[in-house]
């Protein structure tokens, strides 16, 4: 097993990696305090694995209580988090008890959200089960859910108190969940690490099997990447932005199209083609470097041609972004590979940028 720190002063935590976590009693009665705790997951995640985090909890001593959710990203909403308060509510949780977000992204951001409103605040444990939560989503403090108007809108900054990351789990990945994690670990290669983005062109093959030592791999370096960011930058006042390359045009995606359509790795490695392109029209890389980034994601059997709406639709999506200031859309760019930055582009270059990937 591999430990992490993201350090936050009182507030840092340990990223666990490494395979039969779920088995590791002893790993969970380290962060628990009192002696109730909810489980958050879904119908599948439930059936594959709640009975192996369940014993465990019950080794460590604790009560058990099961949250189910309905799966998929068209239920990251208030009516689906009201969900968990009602469960946490009817048992009796308290400010000792914690939740266990055992799933994916949509059940960490959700669970984590209700962790951090539930009697303004207690205790959540991330254990991810998809490669994009494993190097992303779990780690960093991020919860929330969706509004009709733009993705992850509406939450709150609510760091784990540990992050239980079992590859294992990512034997029962779907090929498609799993390539939609790997458009994040070739995020983090395109945005902070040259050199680990020849690693992963070199190893793609690897990849797409899901070859646990190759996981091992993106999984540890990933979550040093956003570890390290998230130390320098908690609530993305600055540097942290780097880690959307691709979500500005990925997100007006995913909330166009209607959520779940596309998964969010679908959307933000379609979203880096883009991005990677208006670096390029920026001056910044080369169209050899965009070459080399489609060619990835193409690999990964993700799409790259976003859908053909109008030039009008898509910054009227993209003016919901987060990191739009006053109606202005900033965009995150490549000055090289490996080296990004955040900066205002006219709007007469977005418009002939989509209409180049076929906007009307």
């Amino acid at each position: 097993m591999k430990t992490l720190q993201v350090k936050l002063g009182d507030r840092s935590y340990p990223i666990y990696i490494g395979e039969n976590l779920l088995q590791d009693f002893g790993l969970f009665s380290k962060h628990v305090k009192g002696h109730l705790s909810f489980i958050v997951t879904n119908p599948t995640i439930e059936s594959l694995y709640a009975n192996q985090v369940e014993a465990s909890l019950i080794k460590a001593g604790q009560k058990v209580v099961r949250v189910i959710l309905p799966e998929g990203e068209a239920f990251k909403n208030w009516e689906t988090l009201q969900l968990i308060f009602d469960g946490l509510l009817k048992a009796g949780a308290d400010r000792k008890s914690t939740i266990f977000a055992l799933g994916g992204g949509v059940i960490g951001d959700m669970a984590g959200f209700a962790a951090a409103s539930f009697m303004r605040g207690i205790a959540f444990v991330q254990i991810p089960t998809t490669l994009l939560s494993q190097v992303d989503s779990s780690v960093g403090g991020k919860t929330g859910i969706n509004h009709p108007l733009g993705k992850n809108m509406i939450g709150a900054f609510h760091q784990p108190v540990a992050v239980f990351t079992d590859l294992l789990t990512l034997k029962t990945l779907p090929a498609k969940e799993l390539a939609a994690g790997l458009a994040e670990v070739i995020k983090h290669g395109a945005i902070a690490d040259a050199e680990f983005l020849n690693w992963i062109e070199g190893h793609i093959n690897e990849l797409n099997a899901c070859e646990i030592s190759a996981m091992e791999h993106v999984v540890l370096r990933s979550c040093e990447i956003k570890a390290a960011v998230v130390a320098a930058d908690e609530k993305e006042g600055g540097v942290r932005a780097h880690l959307n390359f691709g979500h500005t045009f990925g997100h007006a995606i995913e909330a166009g199209m209607g959520y779940g359509q596309w998964l969010h790795g679908e959307a933000v490695g379609c979203g880096m083609v883009i991005a990677a392109t208006l670096s390029q029209k920026l001056g910044y890389i080369t169209l050899e470097d965009v070459t080399r980034l489609s060619k990835m994601i193409k690999a990964l059997n993700l799409p790259t041609t976003p859908p053909s709406w109008p030039v009008s639709q898509y910054m009227d999506l993209m003016s919901h972004d987060k990191k739009a200031e006053l109606g202005t859309i900033k965009y995150v760019v490549l000055k090289s590979l490996g080296q990004a930055n955040v900066q205002q582009v006219p709007d007469t270059v977005i418009h002939h940028l989509l209409t180049d990937f076929g906007a009307t």
